[in-house]
């Protein structure tokens, strides 16, 4: 059999995979993942084997287990959630002859997989010869509806290659569940609770080449659908059969294939769940989309598939020229984000979306302030439905901060239905920023569309409560203004700290816009009970906000006292030792000067306005030598501000490194599930790094620069009903109106009037600062390639 690295070359629009890596197939099955935000199905083999994790998700589909403390205490959350595997369907199993199609066995003559971002399907080719000699080519074209929701359907052929006379198959074509969803022996933090069984089986039907399962989880009593359906290309000979019962439903196809001939198969699969409809309502639901696919045909969900990726792409492409490899994986990057939030449809957008059970199937602050930016610029109506999944989960909120014995609404740090399931709270609970990141997601998404319906019924709300929140979180302190103690930032290796001025700085925000919102909003205010007092109070609290200052370093402290600990000694810790949470005691990172992740550099991003530029140079290259980037969230928030302050080339090799996270598996945990936030950071660091977009106060602004080895950059935003597409080239930069009205917006500063013609304008040269340096050891991680 051949054995070897996979190849992944470097194309436009396109990841293919030549030949078959046994020791990436995780990281392979995630990458090859297909999702809508409602319905992901995992990279893995239509066969079945070889696999580490099968992985079939629905969003918001969970099971409830104890969290167990050593010791618990008051407010901690008592159950966990994680994302259950449901009944897998993609499996069509071949016997050629006497021998199951298995790539660990037998001969692969040629194998290689394509994700098409253009179409949006995932084609494989493998020809394998099987242990008693006989050939055949097995091809396949898997998709994942992004028109239709709870619709997935495969195309599987089998062509006869050798000339050795009539071939005896066999295809089992199943729906499978309680599959075993996670590899053996994964002790990493960062991956998922094992669940033993979580489903149990209330119905199975099965008639014609149509079968239904319907399970329902044992703890959280969330009920599930799934149903397949089938169109068969035969030769003349064959028999069929169809079974369904607990676990499995299997459609058998018999045939004999002649030499040169072929057989194909067509599977529809349909998927839904609930928390309140009967398991016949569901399966019926199951029967129907399925009716509707199959009238629809295949060809058809392929034309829809491509019909609407192709809007996509044309207002949210990003083009680079001088470096293949990077557009390659930005596009890769964009492709999933869309995936994980174009059809969640008031669900939660994972960190990992749909691609694996890492960290439990959880949300985080990831959403609001990674994935939320790109979809409020490229997919509005995406950002706007999480928001209002948000918005959903208040009363549960509104419970937590009373729990805490704090006013208006506490989100939580990890959840997949809205209650609070962090075992750990000095990381969870104590990471009260979320509040902020999500008013901050709110205020950006009606920035950007000026949405009253969605500030009326939902953000002014949010806003509302977040700083009520803030408010009660925070105490005046007549030497330091308006003090936030005892919470943890970004950064997760400092941890329960007072005045993080990420924090303060978002939470500043935060009452401000809460303000503003009360003012546009008076009905809202009056159905919240808003005083006037109180708005007073946000208004002070904000002006008053503590923000820490080193004199001696001319630097802000990312926290009170944080640039007197001791530095972390990175001279002695060695390559293997990272990251060091899997290494070290949190005691000893939590009392030194050592950064997960960016986190007084995020601050000099998202509120970039409240810094001079002479300021974010000297916290950058002060932060820059403290950062270890243990977080995959890292290296996109360094490359925004280090393009911002000079550090262009610096910029580039970052921005590889997020864009790249996965294909290359940077953090060594790809195969658990993709991280979004960081494939998000391609789009982010073009466009808010290189081209400088920032929307401070509802206004946009632009401040493009190239590092040396781009050409050529274009980007497009939607913004407020508009399509606006920027070009950046080597000494200037071109902005165009694609739709819409006139629009104002800074270029470096100067004011500018944008309509359908082009606006050329030259760019300043960039500061001149000195080089930074990073820990040892801690440089970029160096591509293999270009």
């Amino acid at each position: 059999m051949t054995e070897g690295r996979a190849i992944f070359p470097v194309e436009p629009w396109a990841l293919t995979e030549v030949g078959l890596d046994h020791d990436s197939l995780g990281v392979h099955e995630s990458v090859f993942a297909l999702a809508n935000g409602h319905l992901g199905m995992r990279g893995s083999l239509e066969e079945g084997e070889p696999v580490v994790i099968p992985g079939t998700y629905l969003n918001g589909f969970f099971e409830e287990r104890p969290l167990p403390y050593a010791e618990a205490g008051y407010g901690f959350p008592e159950m966990g959630q994680t994302v259950v595997n449901v009944t897998d369907g993609k499996l069509i199993r071949l016997l050629v002859r006497d021998s199951p199609l298995d790539l660990n066995y037998g001969e692969i003559i040629d194998h290689r997989r394509s994700l098409d971002l253009r179409a949006g399907v995932l084609r494989r080719s493998t020809e394998w010869r099987s242990p008693s000699g006989r050939t055949v080519r097995v091809t396949s074209t898997r998709l994942v509806s992004l028109a239709r929701r709870s619709i997935a359907a495969i195309e599987y052929q089998v062509e006869v290659t050798d000339d050795l006379g009539d071939l005896y198959v066999a295809l089992q074509s199943d729906l499978l569940a309680n599959e075993d969803g996670a590899p053996d022996g994964d002790r990493d933090p960062r991956g998922a609770a094992a669940l033993a069984r979580p489903l149990e089986c209330e119905l199975a039907a099965g008639r014609g080449r149509r079968a239904v399962l319907v399970h329902r989880t044992k703890r959280s009593r969330l009920r599930l659908a799934a149903g397949m359906d089938h169109v068969i290309d035969i030769p003349d000979s064959s028999t069929e059969d169809i079974e369904a019962a607990g676990d499995l439903a299997r459609y058998t196809l018999a045939a004999r294939i002649p030499p040169g001939g072929s057989l194909k198969i067509i599977k529809f699969l349909a998927y839904g769940w609930s928390s309140r409809r009967s398991s016949p309502a569901l399966r019926d639901q199951v029967e129907a989309a399925l009716a509707t696919a199959k009238l629809a045909g295949f060809e058809r969900l392929l034309r829809e598939q491509r019909e609407l990726l192709a809007q996509h792409w044309d207002e949210a492409d990003v083009e680079i020229q001088g470096d293949d490899e990077l557009q390659q994986a930005v596009r890769v990057g964009m492709f999933h984000v869309l995936q994980a939030g174009l059809r969640a449809e008031r669900q939660a957008i994972p960190a990992k979306g749909l691609t694996g059970p890492g960290y439990d199937g959880h949300t985080f602050w990831d959403t609001e302030t990674y994935v939320l930016p790109v979809l409020t610029y490229t997919a509005p109506h995406a950002a706007r439905d999480a928001l209002i999944w948000r918005h959903t989960t208040l009363g549960l909120a509104r419970e937590r901060a009373h729990v805490l014995g704090l006013r208006g609404a506490a989100f939580p740090w990890r959840t997949i239905r809205g209650e609070e399931t962090s075992g750990y709270w000095p990381a969870g609970t104590a990471a009260f920023h979320i509040n902020a990141d999500i008013a901050d997601a709110v205020v950006r998404y009606f920035d950007a569309t000026l949405d009253d319906a969605f500030d009326r019924d939902y953000g002014a709300e949010l806003l509302i409560e977040t700083a009520r929140l803030w408010a009660s979180l925070g105490h005046f302190d007549a030497e330091h203004g308006f003090r936030i103690d005892g919470v943890t930032g970004p950064d997760e290796y400092t941890a329960v700290v007072d005045n993080n001025v990420y924090t303060n700085l978002m939470a500043q925000r935060n009452l401000r816009e809460a303000a503003a919102a009360v003012a546009r909003q008076p009905l809202v205010a009056g159905r919240l009970a808003v005083t006037d007092e109180e708005v007073e109070e946000w208004l002070r609290a904000a002006s008053l906000m503590a923000v820490p200052y080193d004199t001696r370093h001319g630097v802000h402290m990312q926290s009170d006292g944080f640039t007197h600990h001791e530095d972390w000694d990175f001279a002695a810790t060695p390559d293997e030792r990272y990251p060091l949470l899997l290494h070290y005691p949190y005691f000893d990172l939590y009392r030194k000067q050592v950064v997960k992740q960016a986190d007084l550099v995020m601050a000099l991003h998202l509120r970039g306005d409240a810094f001079t530029l002479e300021e974010k140079i000297a916290d950058f290259a002060y932060y820059e030598q403290r950062t270890t980037r243990d977080s995959s969230l890292s290296a996109i928030q360094q490359a925004v501000v280090a393009a911002e302050t000079g550090h262009l080339e610096l910029a580039h090799q970052y921005w590889a490194e997020a864009a790249l996270t996965d294909i290359q598996n940077l953090h060594h945990n790809s195969g658990h599930g993709l991280h979004i936030a960081s494939l998000a950071g391609g789009w982010t660091v073009a466009v808010a790094g290189f081209g400088g977009l920032r929307d401070h106060g509802g206004e946009l602004t632009f401040a493009p620069r190239l590092p040396r080895r781009i050409s050529r950059l274009r980007f497009r935003v939607v913004y407020r009903g508009r399509k606006l597409t920027v070009t950046v080239e080597r000494d200037r930069a071109t902005y165009r109106l694609v739709d819409g009205d006139p629009l104002d917006i800074r270029h470096h500063g100067r004011q500018v009037r944008i309509d359908h013609d082009d606006v050329v304008l030259e760019l300043p040269p960039p500061p001149d600062v000195a080089p930074v340096h990073q820990p040892h050891g801690r440089e970029p991680r160096r591509r293999s390639r270009g």
